[in-house]
């Protein structure tokens, strides 16, 4: 411990962190004060002996990662940062728990708080992504040597632990070895329904160790048995799981060990009869001197370390350095939008009939090797996501610099690591897997929108074109569904000059995670005449214009936008007149200028075509407007049957043109 904090007794400050956090979920009348009362003696012994971490500093690039994935206890987090001296973590912010603006909401959010490295809250979220930042330090850590060097810590519950997504976090982690990630279970036998042998009868311990984790078990409230069992973890060969063996609500006079001290609004005598448990004789919200500058001083301990790795780094080869630097700020390198221009242009010119995927498998070709921050990998589907560029090794244990990942069959393990490798800086990550499989991974793809994050999600066999595998891996109602998540990039490309457009945005968007929804099935190269203007985003743009006054505008995404031409060219030999609308991406659409939409919508009648559900259609058609598209699941028979037997045909796309104009 450090020398100002030698003079106060842990019992003191882990008391200051029990009696803010107690104060604060009073004040709120809201919150789950049980878990930072069991687990502040753990905290600690973390925060004052062992992280790696600067108050002042909170985004040093070499600190020491914290998650809290029982993300219910934000209150720990908040107390912590208060009493270690972060500047935004205000003794008013703490009074204020829960309040709109506050940045103490009611589980921690990354981008407010500034020592929450990640959004948690629904469990188990946090120690998947927790394996994605132990993934990045290793990785970067090959590339970059020492200045890179630090470890991940875990604060999961019982919670985290029966989530399916913990399951596949600890078995990937274990088979990696990631050597610098432990985990502090909370171990208190509680769930909000009772205790957990109502539901659960596992053994941890030998669960983790089956996955290839070392762990060990001790007394959460004994501060030297932490101490020395953290001690060891660090020098494990494997990540490392200890198990905290402590009481909820730890203190409470009625409420201690029990059910009712998770969330519930405590009783107006358990807060005061605390007071007198612990024998802390300070009104609410109050502190010894003492015990706040013993943490104020845990706070700077880190200062030390944090201008050592200064020194490190300005000591790297000029070219190194100026590359680590620029990597881990998320700057793209200079002209590698050449790269994406280069594709269209060769693309325009050969104008190749290939299915999206292998245009996407193309567009990494070229990207990898000058982007050396794209990481990405599949969930057991490579030679169909087509997600692995040419030359690139397979990420090891025993290679942690190269620059694929085989996630296995672990679709939201894999998203939710994604999210930890984005957070942890340094890396863009993509990733594939059967756009059905969005299914598997919304909770965790719905966290990189909340939180702002880069992810790329590569979704091939996109629509019924998937054909003979059936309606089970037939994506019929997953467009509709991406697109109803906020700062979300849902990205359908007709071609291959159009999926590099969709990668050069998903690539340059810095807040906003994209699907790439990819077809299975070869498509013409529609776009023939070259321009080095990003049309795609506008999220959709007139691909062919009627020649004189429109009399419709068919609108048509993906697969079916070459449907679509074929229908234009079939109504033009009627005489009729229609424009043909590409819309790959409606977020980016909807936030064009209304002049614009207009302009590429027309007033003419209109039909929309898509392979998949027609919710959300109406926007764009219109109350008089025509939708051509699903209404049911699909089938197992090859794709050209199925497109007939739906009624996503030129034929269908003719008559609905032709009923309305």
């Amino acid at each position: 411990m450090n020398h100002a904090a030698a003079s106060v007794s842990h019992v003191a400050m882990a008391n200051a962190i029990r009696f803010l956090s107690a104060d604060a979920v009073q004040k709120a009348n809201s919150g789950h004060p049980g878990m930072p009362m069991g687990m502040a003696d753990v905290a600690t012994v973390l925060f004052t002996r062992f992280l790696k971490f600067d108050a002042a500093d909170a985004r040093w690039p070499d600190r020491d990662r914290f998650v809290l994935s029982a993300g219910h206890g934000s209150m720990l987090l908040y107390s912590l940062m208060y009493l270690l001296g972060y500047k935004d973590m205000t003794l008013e912010q703490i009074k204020n728990f829960r309040q709109l603006g506050a940045i103490t909401a009611g589980h921690p959010e990354h981008g407010h708080a500034s020592a929450a490295e990640t959004t948690t809250g629904p469990l188990g979220q946090g120690l998947a992504n927790a394996v994605g930042m132990a993934l990045a330090e290793r990785h970067l850590a090959a590339r970059f040597g020492s200045v890179v060097d630090h470890y991940t810590y875990v604060i999961a519950g019982d919670g985290c632990l029966m989530e399916g997504i913990s399951h596949e976090a600890i078995s990937l982690a274990g088979h990696l070895k990631l050597s610098k990630l432990i985990v502090l279970f909370d171990d208190n036998n509680i769930t909000i329904d009772g205790p957990t042998d109502l539901t659960v009868s596992d053994d941890q311990r030998k669960r983790f160790e089956a996955c290839g984790w070392n762990t060990w078990a001790v007394d959460g409230h004994d501060p030297e048995a932490v101490a020395r069992v953290i001690a060891e973890a660090r020098t494990s060969d494997k990540p490392a799981m200890i198990a905290c063996k402590t009481t909820i609500g730890y203190g409470a006079p009625t409420l201690a060990g029990k059910s009712k001290a998770h969330s519930f609004p405590w009783p107006d005598t358990e807060v005061p009869g605390l007071r007198t448990q612990l024998s802390w004789q300070h009104a609410p919200f109050e502190l010894p001197d003492d015990t706040l500058n013993a943490w104020r001083a845990a706070g700077k301990r880190g200062a030390a370390a944090h201008a050592a790795w200064k020194d490190a780094v300005s000591k790297l080869e000029a070219a190194k350095r100026a590359e680590f630097e620029r990597l881990m700020a998320g700057k793209l390198p200079v002209g590698w939008e050449d790269t994406i221009t280069a594709q269209k242009k060769k693309a325009s010119a050969e104008t190749p009939k290939v299915a999206t995927r292998a245009a996407s498998q193309t567009l990494l070709d070229a990207l990898v090797p000058v982007m050396p921050e794209l990481l990405g990998g599949s969930a057991d589907l490579t030679g169909s996501n087509n997600t692995k560029a040419a030359g690139t090794k397979p990420l090891t244990a025993k290679d942690y610099g190269a620059g694929y990942i085989y996630y296995g069959v672990r679709e939201h393990g894999m998203a939710a690591a994604m999210n930890g490798l984005a957070l942890h800086g340094g890396i863009i990550p993509f990733g594939g897997t059967f756009m059905v499989f969005t299914d598997y991974l919304r909770p965790a793809l719905r966290l990189s929108a909340l939180m702002e994050q880069r992810v790329i999600y590569v979704m091939s066999h996109d629509s019924i074109g998937v054909g003979e595998d059936g309606p089970t891996h037939q994506p019929v109602e997953h467009l509709a569904a991406l697109r109803a998540i906020p700062n979300l990039y849902v990205m359908r490309p007709c071609d291959l000059v159009e999926t590099a457009e969709c990668w050069q945005i998903a690539i340059a968007a810095t807040k906003t995670p994209s699907v790439l929804a990819l077809t299975r099935q070869a498509l013409p190269t529609l776009r023939t005449t070259h321009t080095d203007e990003n049309l795609c985003a506008k999220g959709g743009y007139v691909l062919f214009e009627a020649e004189g006054k429109r009399q419709a505008t068919i609108i048509a995404t993906g697969s079916e936008v070459s449907l679509a031409m074929e229908a234009c060219n079939a109504l033009k030999a009627q005489g009729i007149r229609a424009a043909v609308v590409s819309l790959p991406c409606w977020e980016l659409f909807d936030a064009q200028p209304a002049a614009y939409r207009a302009q590429v919508l027309g007033d003419a009648p209109r039909v929309a075509v898509e392979a998949a559900s027609t919710f959300g259609w109406e926007r764009y058609v219109g109350a008089n407007g025509a939708i051509v598209g699903m209404t049911t699941f699909g089938a197992s028979a090859p794709a050209p049957a199925l497109f007939k037997h739906f009624g996503i045909t030129v034929d269908a796309v003719v008559a609905a043109v032709k009923a309305r104009v």
